[in-house]
């Protein structure tokens, strides 16, 4: 028997979180390789902890983890604010062990079942992980909820009285054939039976996401799925399973297994499988495929390009002619969306007007359109990204001002600057220099105005500048510290582009010094805006081609950065990342 040791990590928020660990039984060997382990929905690691000895890998480091709100972790039983908060826990506790126990990720292997295959699923969708393998058993994108028409009344319930708890319909005899283990599931006290609906209905929401958007995986994956699983629907799985970005994939299933799959009486050979996997994948080198010529060929290219075309049919070009005719009678009374036609729904204008986020209009009606638009998935999530940037901003800012090097900031496409503008006036050590630089004429107009508004006119300037000239980049004065490019390369499919502005900000940029950057790896409504909304670019068609986060980090570091750490919003449409300038 491996010799058990239990410890505690702080989340993001300082939520404290319970981990059983493993040391590997053979201390000579000094092995680096590591299994991490997530446990289903309700449960906790003590209910995984027997994999320790049967995957029969002495020379493995093993971790375990409760999420929180399960277990002997902290949070309320059953409750989060969103799966992201839980994949966000996920992320801080693969750095808490990567640091703790020097462990490079390349060295990681995660095996997840049912929520926490989901939950692990999604973590490495969204922070690209180098992991060498992915083993997911019964993962729960879809729940049986047996009753008709179970989530949308849920939905019409949580909107109409708030978040309330359910608990869960499945009887341990249909979870596993195996008695004891069964017993041991109904007398557990550390079980919880409920789930908060808002964190159910989030789950089959991020379970939409990334079992659609499942191309942007590339680690080495495999899913060993229960044949008599009366608890998720296989139809999802197999789905994720076509769409994995990765060659390197298996797919499974186990004849007259129960939900438990890694719990079942004849468990082991779930468990001889995913041991045969993982051996498999630490015997080749980790590779990742090179995304940097994405823009040419590739699946979001292949997207992009497809909304560009047309649209065909009877239905569809009628229904976009009432969505535009719709949206230009809405702009007669809503400034936010007359705006959107005037400058274009991309342009610096409007994205300053969504973070004020204040409805105006001609009426009430007018008001409750502004509203409307206002609350968009989209601007949502380009609010939340301001949240981000300013976050990181004070980390980068903070950083500098630790290792004693001067805070020279520049902002290469700033819009009007207010996420800046707003972040300096907040902290209490001022940066050395701050430039903003912007193409148009009207954002560095009322950029400026808002720089005279915040009184900050001694300390910042603003310059017309092109964000994607190498050479101007590169002649930057004062060389800068701290470079932020925001809401930008989101815009422009070509990825030259992209190469000719890192380039250009890496040239002028010391070592040491550090890089904001955005990208927008999903968004839920790019048809509408590609078929309904025009660009600032000459009123033409918003159409975005969408970057995966890798594509994005491998554009950064071959410009010479080294990535840092990553925000993401709760619907995972934005990103904002921190690299640092290395040799």
């Amino acid at each position: 028997m491996r010799q058990q040791q239990e410890k505690t990590f702080i989340s993001h928020d300082g939520c404290k979180l319970f981990y059983r660990y493993w040391p590997a039984q053979d201390s000579e060997t000094n092995s680096t390789q590591a299994i991490v382990l997530f446990h289903r929905g309700h449960e906790h690691s003590g209910r995984v902890a027997h994999l320790a000895d049967e995957i029969d890998l002495p020379n493995y480091q093993i971790f375990a983890w409760d999420a929180r709100g399960n277990g002997q972790s902290e949070g309320e039983r059953g409750d989060a604010e969103n799966i992201a908060s839980l994949v966000k826990d996920a992320n801080c506790f693969i750095d808490h062990i990567t640091h703790q126990y020097a462990i490079a990720q390349k060295d990681l292997a995660v095996i997840a079942q049912s929520v926490g295959a989901v939950i692990a699923a999604t973590w490495v969708h969204d922070y690209v992980p180098n992991i060498r393998a992915l083993v997911l058993g019964s993962p729960a994108f879809s729940v049986k909820l047996y009753i008709p028409l179970a989530v949308p009344g849920l939905k019409l319930l949580y909107n109409f009285k708030g978040n309330f708890f359910v608990n869960s319909y499945v009887k341990p005899k249909l979870l596993t054939h195996d008695t004891q283990r069964a017993e041991s599931f109904a007398q557990d006290p550390l079980i919880t039976r409920r789930i908060s609906v808002r964190l159910l209905l989030d789950l089959y929401t991020v379970s939409d996401r990334i079992v659609e958007d499942a191309n942007a995986i590339t680690v080495p994956t495999q899913l060993l799925v229960s044949g008599s699983d009366y608890v998720v629907r296989r139809k999802p799985q197999k789905l994720f399973y076509q769409n994995l970005g990765t060659e390197q994939k298996e797919f499974h299933i186990l004849p007259g297994f129960y939900h438990d799959t890694f719990g079942e009486k004849d468990r082991q050979i779930a468990i001889d499988r995913a041991k045969r996997f993982i051996l498999g994948c630490f015997a080749n080198e980790p590779q990742s495929p090179c995304l940097l010529n994405a823009d040419r060929v590739g699946y979001t290219r292949l997207e992009a390009d497809n909304l560009a075309l047309p649209v065909t049919g009877w239905i569809k070009p009628w229904y976009w002619k009432f969505i535009k005719a719709n949206l230009k009678y809405a702009s007669k009374l809503s400034e936010g969306i007359k705006l959107g036609f005037e400058t274009g729904f991309d342009s610096g204008s409007t994205l300053d007007y969504v973070y004020r986020n204040q409805p105006t209009g001609s009426s009430k009606l007018g008001q409750f359109f502004d509203y409307t638009y206002l609350q968009s998935i989209g601007w949502r999530g380009i609010r939340q990204r301001k949240v981000h940037l300013e976050e990181l901003l004070k980390l980068a800012i903070d950083l500098l001002h630790r290792h004693n090097q001067s805070v020279d900031i520049v902002d290469i496409a700033a819009g009007h600057g207010r996420y800046i503008l707003e972040t300096i006036t907040q902290i209490a050590d001022k940066p050395d220099s701050v430039l903003l630089r912007d193409y148009s004429d009207i954002n560095i107009r009322d950029g400026q105005a808002l720089i005279a508004e915040k009184g900050l006119t001694s300390l910042v300037r603003f310059e017309k500048g092109d964000a994607f000239s190498r050479q101007q980049l590169a002649q930057l004065s004062p060389k800068p510290t701290l470079a932020v490019v925001s809401g930008l390369y989101e815009l422009f499919g070509d990825n030259q582009l992209l190469c000719d502005s890192l380039s250009g900000l890496a040239d002028s940029m010391p070592e040491g010094g550090y890089l904001i950057y955005t990208n927008q790896p999903w968004h839920p409504q790019l048809e509408f805006i590609a078929r309904a909304l025009t660009s600032h670019r000459d009123g033409q068609p918003w159409i975005m081609r969408r970057r995966t986060q890798l594509e994005m980090d491998q554009l950064v570091a071959h410009a010479g950065f080294k990535k840092i750490t990553m925000r993401i919003d709760q619907w995972g449409i934005f990103t904002v990342s921190l690299a640092q300038r290395i040799k």
